[in-house]
């Protein structure tokens, strides 16, 4: 469709919507009105509320020159840009007028989100529909851009569009007695779906047939809009950036990866992470379905709350968790405690720990004795299963097929003989850095060196590869674990938690070292 632009000449103190009906008071309040201040002149869009702090909108709202391209860049709008939010009628004072400080477009797509200043309150924000858009499907489309008889409108306007072609990115719409207008750009499309409204696309380019001020020849209403329907996962990960970033990092005391949430090696959502906090509360992040490695998570659910005061909480006494699989269902965690006990929980879910399986009992003489636990790929049974161990001897053992031997000594493999090296492996970590049949493992020593030993099994270690020099800045790494956050096709990357409370990942790892990190919390 060879659509002209459906808004934003730079048009001096004019306000544009959509060739419609007045919206009844109140009825689609989510949707937003965008004023953008740029290049020495104003222009006016539409958007809509997904998130109490985002709008969802068309990026060449944002563009220096719409007309040629929507491409922009992430971070602060070049301009002022206030969004009214829960106002159908201008003229009122309903709702709220704040500012946008921040885009985030889609590559690819005419679609940004923007966040807000500060959270809209009053105002429900929309849902983002899942189902895919089908070819004559009926939707309605809102817009503060003008009409046939005005130019400034004041009232939000709707009108009934169907749906004519369906591509990966895009839909083309066609309104009856109604187009899409000047100033209705990244207005919402709307589903109504057993009575529950869902975002499903937004307004893009159009014909404007009908509109005020546009040839009174042209009678084509068509208009491209861009789906939102294959992109609720993009949305819940660009609105939960702030969210994760907020976490008090400097006090994530443990950190343990698997697919705890769904997901599986080459799937789209990749690994997530269980964080224990000082306070002995524990978090489970979700894994984005999103490859940017500067925002990996998307989501988080409380497992385990921090106890009140005088309380006591048993997550007070971990000593350190690790991720494994046992079987199908989510992955599982392995802990050890204090005083000794070791436990499996086979699963973990956002609901939990459930299948939980003593490995060894509590105020054992053993256990007391380890140091470090991680538990990965290194025997011929393909799950994650296997616990490696460092002793405070400076022993290694390797305890393979956890979920069918537990930890009994018959099963047991010494890896390396009591000596004053392993002591100092300050943090360990199971990762897949170098393509060998067994998982490697990565050692994080108390000087700052790290070091990979590929292909880890039960006749040992087969040689090793130093990725960080002695005194590093890895001196001052608290906590690093690997996992699949980025490329998910194997955990292979490194998420550092700093001595700063700062949070760093370094995506893809491998024989040649560390690639640069990137900080995904400082």
């Amino acid at each position: 469709m060879a659509a002209a632009l459906a808004s934003i000449a730079l048009i001096a103190a004019q306000a544009h919507a959509l060739s419609g009906d007045s919206a009844t008071d109140g009825t689609y309040a989510f949707t937003a009105k965008l004023d953008i201040e740029g290049d020495g002149g104003k222009r006016s869009c539409s958007g809509a509320l997904v998130d109490k702090q985002w709008v969802l909108s068309a990026s060449r709202c944002f563009a220096a020159d719409p007309g040629k391209d929507f491409r922009i860049e992430e971070g602060a709008p070049k301009g002022k840009v206030t969004a009214t939010v829960g106002r159908t009628d201008l003229s009122g004072a309903a709702g709220s007028v704040t500012d946008i400080v921040e885009v985030v477009p889609y590559a690819g797509r005419d679609l940004v989100m923007a966040r807000l200043a500060k959270p809209v309150s009053g105002v429900s924000p929309v849902a983002i529909g899942t189902t895919p858009v089908a070819t004559g499907e009926q939707l309605k489309v809102a817009g503060f851009g003008r009409t046939k008889t005005e130019w400034v409108p004041d009232k939000l306007h709707t009108a009934p569009f169907t749906v004519d072609a369906v591509q990966n990115a895009t839909i083309g719409i066609t309104g009856k007695d109604a187009a899409v207008c000047q100033g209705d750009t990244g207005g919402p499309a709307l589903r109504d779906s057993a009575g529950r409204v869902e975002l499903v696309a937004v307004n893009s380019t159009s014909w404007q047939g009908g509109c005020l001020g546009t040839d009174p020849t042209e009678a084509r209403t068509g208009a491209v809009d861009v789906r939102v329907d294959d992109l609720a996962a993009w949305v819940q990960q660009v609105r939960y950036r702030p969210v994760f970033a907020a976490a008090p990092w400097g006090k994530a005391t443990h950190i343990a990866s698997g697919y705890f949430t769904g997901g599986s090696a080459g799937g789209t959502r990749h690994m997530d992470m269980v964080v224990r906090w000082n306070d002995a509360e524990v978090t489970l992040y979700q894994g984005s379905d999103d490859k940017d490695p500067r925002h990996p998570f998307s989501a988080e659910y409380q497992l385990a709350k921090r106890p009140e005061p005088g309380k006591t909480s048993i997550w007070q006494h971990a000593e350190q968790i690790t991720g494994a699989s046992f079987g199908e269902g989510p992955d599982g965690l392995v802990v050890r405690w204090d005083d000794g006990e070791l436990t499996q929980y086979t699963h973990v879910d956002a609901k939990g720990f459930h299948g939980e399986k003593q490995l060894a009992k509590a105020k054992n003489t053993v256990w007391p004795h380890a140091q470090q636990i991680t538990a990965g790929r290194y025997s011929a049974n393909q799950q994650r299963d296997d616990l490696l161990v460092t002793w405070d001897d400076g022993r290694v053992t390797l305890h393979p097929d956890l979920n069918t031997n537990g930890v009994a000594d018959k099963a047991q493999k010494l890896l390396v003989n009591k000596n004053t090296t392993w002591s100092h492996a300050t943090q360990i970590s199971a990762g897949e850095f170098t393509g060998k049949r067994t998982a490697d493992l990565l050692v994080r020593w108390s000087d700052g060196e790290a070091t990979l030993y590929p292909g880890a099994d039960a006749a040992g270690f087969h040689g090793e590869i130093n990725v960080r020099p002695k005194k590093s800045p890895w001196i001052n790494a608290t906590v690093v674990n690997a996992g699949a956050f980025v490329a998910n096709e194997r955990p292979d990357d490194v998420i550092v938690r700093w001595a700063n409370g700062t949070l760093g990942l370094y995506p893809g790892v491998g024989a040649t070292g560390t690639p640069d990190e990137i900080k995904i919390v400082g």
